[in-house]
């Protein structure tokens, strides 16, 4: 199992030492920088090769929105995990917008940290259920019957793979719909992983608009 190695940007070092204790002793994760400001943030990533880079939104010298941006554009390979006390609407959409594959709230546990650190890793999204919960009702807001509907595609979902696409796009994570449907969390993924390949869809986002446009979900 491949190390993950991890770069921290938060402007509060409490916050850094928090994360950095909450991660301690973790099978396959390797912290190997943290920086205050965006401008560290940047000076340091010459030195250093992050897989994964948990970032805060708010810092002195730019936004953590910005910082994703740029990495999207400059460095694919490192992926954005935006771990906030800000949790509004606008925030969360513009991350996911600008490039973070997930988006956690300060107050989250090890156990849900841990899960996210490795989701994203692994090319996924993770996102808190109070987060997707906001995502879902932006996109029910903004949802308008003239907007192009989402195609339906030529292959069968199971009755458990729409059940988990359901829940999914309602908002709940790999846990909860584990404990719900009384099924391991990676018999959860595994069918996650064979719904987004089967409707050829790449994020949470296509995947609530998908749920959205084919009434697997109330508006």
């Amino acid at each position: 199992m491949s190390i993950i190695r991890i770069f921290l940007v938060d402007d509060h070092q409490l916050v850094r030492d928090g994360i950095k204790a909450l991660l301690m002793g973790a099978e396959n994760i390797e912290i190997i920088g943290e920086a205050s400001t965006g401008k560290e943030f940047f000076e340091k990533l010459s030195t250093v090769q992050p897989n994964l880079l948990i970032l805060d939104i708010s810092l002195p010298d730019t936004s953590g929105i910005e910082i994703t941006r740029q990495i999207t554009l400059k460095y694919p390979d490192i992926k954005v995990l935006i771990l906030s006390m800000y949790t509004n609407e606008d925030f969360i959409i513009n991350s996911v917008k600008a490039g973070a594959r997930g988006y956690l709230p300060k107050n989250t546990s090890r156990e849900e940290l841990l899960e996210a650190i490795h989701c994203v890793n692994d090319g996924e999204e993770f996102f808190a259920a109070s987060i997707s919960k906001i995502m879902l009702k932006s996109y029910l807001r903004n949802a308008r019957e003239d907007e192009p509907a989402v195609p339906q595609r030529s292959v069968a979902l199971t009755s458990r793979e729409i059940e988990i696409l359901r829940l999914f796009a309602e908002g709940h994570i790999n846990k909860e719909i584990s404990d719900q449907l009384d099924i391991s969390i990676r018999t959860v993924e595994t069918h996650k992983n064979h719904i987004m390949k089967k409707l050829e869809l790449k994020s949470t986002v296509e995947l609530i608009k998908f749920a959205i446009k084919n009434k697997l979900i109330e508006l």
